[in-house]
């Protein structure tokens, strides 16, 4: 009997210990389950999407632009500016796959001019990337890795119906820290940020989370682990505050970057101007907003779908227009085939269009690309280039720079002179009408420009 009392006394305390080991183990992971929030789940499901980028450069310094012009004062300039000597620049940035193809979304500025980009997943694996297609306009680029393993993606979510004050969350690789995460909100929509003076970016997510060089590209995410916008560093300016591409314009850019390689940007048929205080008054409207349409091209899409020159265009896709540099901005994620909805005032009330983006006809090329170069230009002659000691009478003078035009915004003047347009040399007016008539894709122009006995090359977009 005492044998037997002394095992009962031995099976209940080993029950006693099983029974706080095991509410020790409830408890424990219960305050864990607490702990994993929202945020830490939005984590888990995205982090092993987000990649790290490597990109290097190996050039040569540019070859001699004024080499065939006969001038040896040029050819001295270049020889003692430029020299041909190899360089090797490395850069770091952020990615996110959006599909199992292994299709990556980052910025354009990430993987601009990089003669190899290497990619890092979070499970430490390595790949070579290839560029699929970039947007300068956009910052937008595809890059693609290939795996016959799977690889984590995340599918991209909607950013219409964004709210300011909620929780956001960044992930990416701000200098080389790889895969950090830093959270915020959103503080405001809409925002069109000027890079510098030439570029102008519209519609950008601001947020209050930390986004640093090397976070560009990374993905920004709502407290779901939606893809709701693409990260980007290109404002240097910006303390404590961020900006992201809403993911409903960076679609339309991914989806024609991915099929051809290249955004093209349509065209509607309309000339708008800005408007001023005696125009707002005249419309009756109470704050600064809007565009005055001044141009509608017969039979083009925007004649067709009912756009009236004197329309003041309040609104594209239910977004307010600020001004003529906003509507740019705007109508620059619309690619062909693409439907733009305009909220319009005419006649006192508010009108809804929508327009089928199409791709330019030819013959509107040459018309169109002198509109948005802004650009009056005229032969140069022997007493010119005497005047101004430019060495040559070849090219074509800049006479008149229309304000806001994308010559204004690039730094062209009046005086400087035209001397090759993409690869097209320009000795004579000719020569200019040709080239500028000829252009497939007037999306992007590379001009050399002569300023006095130097010479420069520049790259003009609408």
């Amino acid at each position: 009997m005492k044998f037997l009392y002394i095992d009962v006394r031995v099976h209940w305390f080993c029950f006693f210990l099983c029974f706080v080991f095991v509410d020790a183990s409830f408890g424990l992971e219960t305050e864990l389950s607490r702990r994993r929030t929202p945020l830490v789940v939005a984590v888990e499901k995205v982090s092993p999407a987000v990649v790290n980028i490597y990109t290097s450069e190996t050039g040569r310094s540019p070859l001699n632009p004024f080499r065939d012009f006969g001038n040896p004062l040029f050819d001295q300039f270049f020889n003692d500016f430029f020299s041909q000597n190899r360089n090797n620049k490395k850069s770091l940035g952020s990615g996110v796959i959006i599909n199992k193809e292994g299709y990556i979304i980052t910025n354009e500025h990430v993987v601009a001019r990089a003669s190899e980009i290497r990619v890092a997943l979070s499970d430490k694996r390595e790949f070579e990337a290839r560029v699929i297609g970039a947007d300068t306009k956009s910052d937008l680029a595809i890059i693609k890795i290939d795996s016959k393993q799977f690889l984590p993606f995340v599918p991209m979510g909607r950013s219409d119906d964004l709210m300011i004050g909620e929780q956001v969350l960044a992930i990416g690789n701000p200098f080389g820290l790889r895969h950090t995460v830093t959270t915020g909100i959103i503080s405001a929509l809409n925002r069109n940020i000027r890079a510098g003076k030439k570029k102008v970016y519209s519609d950008f997510i601001q947020v209050d989370a930390s986004i640093n060089p090397g976070n560009s590209g990374g993905p920004l995410l709502n407290i779901n682990g939606s893809l709701i916008g693409i990260n980007t560093a290109i404002y240097q300016k910006a303390e404590g505050i961020g900006f992201a591409i809403p993911i409903d314009d960076a679609k339309r850019i991914v989806d024609e970057l991915i099929r051809f390689g290249k955004v093209r940007r349509g065209w509607l048929g309309v000339s708008v101007q800005e408007m001023n205080s005696q125009l707002y008054r005249h419309f009756k409207l109470d704050r600064k907003k809007g565009v005055l349409v001044v141009r509608v091209v017969d039979k083009s899409p925007a004649d067709v779908a009912g756009l009236m020159r004197s329309d003041v265009i309040l609104a594209i896709g239910g977004h307010e227009v600020t001004g003529k540099t906003d509507f740019q901005g705007r109508m620059a994620s619309y690619t062909v085939d693409n439907k733009v909805r305009f909220s319009v005032l005419r006649n006192g009330k508010i009108k809804e269009v929508e327009v089928k983006v199409i791709s330019i006809p030819k013959q509107y090329v040459a018309e169109f690309t002198r509109e948005w170069l802004g650009l009056q230009v005229q032969q140069n002659s022997p007493g010119f280039a005497r005047k101004n000691r430019l060495g040559t009478s070849k090219g074509m003078v800049v006479m008149n720079v229309v304000p806001k035009s994308a010559g204004d915004r690039i730094g062209i003047s009046p005086g400087d002179v035209i001397r090759q347009v993409n690869q097209d040399r320009i000795d004579t007016e000719e020569d200019y009408n040709k080239s500028i008539a000829g252009l497939s894709n007037p999306d992007r122009i590379l001009l050399l420009v002569q300023r006095g006995r130097q010479g420069y090359y520049v790259t003009l977009e609408p």
